[in-house]
């Protein structure tokens, strides 16, 4: 065999051989480009992200639930895991109470209290930066929240009625009937209702907002409920109870109990004092704890665990904190832990998470003879009281607001043939309730335990500025904690 013919037999001489080795450099080379261009891609993008600092790449937020409740939290989700960020850096447009939360790439703003209903919100976080240092960016994220409902009572000779409205006064709707209405709450997903049957029996329903499916609640018997109350948080409800069948010596008057509307079938608690008057004269909740505030027949008022205070039967109960004697609570405003009291003497403020107390703080001008005070969050209060001429009564009402340096400014004023029957805040504070007996004179009331004049009516103001939002017909509008006392 020849040398040339050696050649071709043994190596890749071939057209064939020859085209499939230039195949296989062209693979290669086409394989490194796409892989270094990939990789001058990536870098590029890491160089970007880095220069341009942490970018939005999520937002979660429930308005309907921000209006509803306090607590709710806006999440921001970022491209970089991020540096703490301090409160300081956000800022919150129209202002709100909030706190400040980083978690790897997310920024949680967590709102103190119910922001504005039909209101547009701006959250501002400036001199964001990631985690292991790279420049700073200010990123910005709004939002509107939706206008909100409210629930009213209206007692009626054919029946008793809850309605649910929006602010306009012009869209309600029936959502329960009963023929005896005695009081009701709401929670932020039930309402809770107070009612007598036909043969003068209690109930206590639970049902949804809409007022279906509705539950029977356990009550401790057969008797009177009293002084009916619901937690912000929880699903926790409270009311005071007497046994139907009261004498010197047997039956219970005026107890406090609770029940959670998470285990609607569970018997309610009792919650009873220690070294006072078992009878309960008043009571609240204290927003976002397991607290209870209690003044007792005898006066003494007392702060305890709902738990700490609370006992099932035959049992020892528990221990509360004396805070002395008072004559009434006027109330704590939601989001604080801050209590109004009339002393004998005087009202004070109660720092309940120390016990420290100081004065109520006095109006510079206004009412010089106030019959309630409604706390606000921030410190600021309404203060209700008769209208004076000199030393002589006008006969009419007024609703001054109180900042918390004393400076007054006028809210609402009663003409002398009305009666203010009660003033509650709105969950964000934004409005003043204030329920009203038109015409009281001739405004006769019933003869439930609750009795309410005829017709009752709440106007609906805003308190940053006085003017009159809507005039409903009802009672009892769901943004009040207590009952008409």
């Amino acid at each position: 065999m020849s040398s040339d013919s050696s050649r071709r037999a043994g190596t890749p001489s071939t057209r064939r051989g020859r085209a499939r080795q230039r195949q296989g450099r062209a693979f290669v080379r086409a394989f490194a480009i796409v892989v270094g261009a990939l990789a001058v891609l990536g870098l590029v993008g890491a160089a970007a992200n880095v220069t341009q600092g942490p970018r939005i790449t999520d937002v979660q937020l429930d308005p309907e639930a921000a209006v509803a409740a306090s607590g709710s939290r806006l999440i921001v989700t970022t491209s970089q895991s991020l540096a703490e960020v301090d409160p300081s850096q956000v800022s919150v447009n129209p202002a709100a109470p909030f706190a400040v939360d980083t978690s790897g790439r997310s920024v949680g703003v967590r709102f103190a209290l119910p922001l504005w209903d039909d209101t547009e919100y701006t959250i501002t976080i400036d001199g964001l930066t990631a985690f292991g240092g790279g420049p700073a960016t200010r990123v910005s994220e709004s939002f509107t929240t939706p206008a909100i409902d409210v629930h009213l009572m209206r007692r009626d000779a054919n029946g008793d009625t809850i309605f649910r409205t929006d602010l306009s006064g012009e869209n309600a709707v029936a959502v329960f009937t009963d023929p005896h209405i005695e009081d009701f709450r709401a929670t932020a997903t039930h309402l809770v209702i107070s009612t007598r049957t036909d043969d003068d029996r209690a109930r206590v329903l639970m049902t949804d907002l809409d007022g279906q499916n509705p539950v029977e609640l356990p009550l401790p018997g057969d008797g009177f409920v009293t002084n009916l109350q619901s937690a912000d948080r929880g699903e926790l409800i409270g009311y005071t109870f007497s046994d139907a069948s009261l004498s010197e010596d047997s039956g219970r008057e005026s107890m406090l109990f609770t029940a959670s509307l998470k285990n609607p079938d569970a018997a309610p608690v009792p919650i009873t004092v220690e070294g006072a008057d078992p009878r309960i004269a008043d009571w609240r909740f204290v927003p976002d704890t397991d607290s209870i505030l209690l003044l007792s027949f005898d006066g003494t008022l007392l702060l305890g665990s709902s738990e700490g205070l609370g006992a099932t039967e035959g049992s020892d109960g528990g221990d509360g904190t004396n805070l002395g004697t008072a004559v009434g609570i006027e109330g704590i405003a939601r989001g604080s832990t801050v209590a109004i009291v009339e002393r004998v003497d005087q009202r004070t403020t109660i720092d309940l998470t120390d016990a420290s107390e100081a004065p109520l703080v006095d109006a510079d001008a206004g009412l010089p003879l106030v019959t309630s005070v409604t706390p606000l969050p921030d410190g600021t209060t309404l203060r209700a009281g008769a209208v004076l001429e000199g030393d002589t009564p006008t006969g009419r009402t007024a609703v001054d607001y109180v900042d918390v340096d004393g400076a007054t400014t006028p809210l609402f004023e009663l003409p002398s043939t009305d009666a203010l029957l009660q003033v509650c805040a709105s969950p964000s504070a934004r409005y003043a309730a204030l329920m009203i007996a038109p015409d009281v004179v001739n405004n006769s009331y019933d003869t439930y335990q609750l009795p309410l004049p005829s017709v009752v009516e709440t106007r609906i103001v805003s308190i940053a500025d006085g003017a009159e939002v809507v005039a409903m017909t009802g009672s009892a509008i769901s943004w009040c904690q207590t009952p008409p006392m």
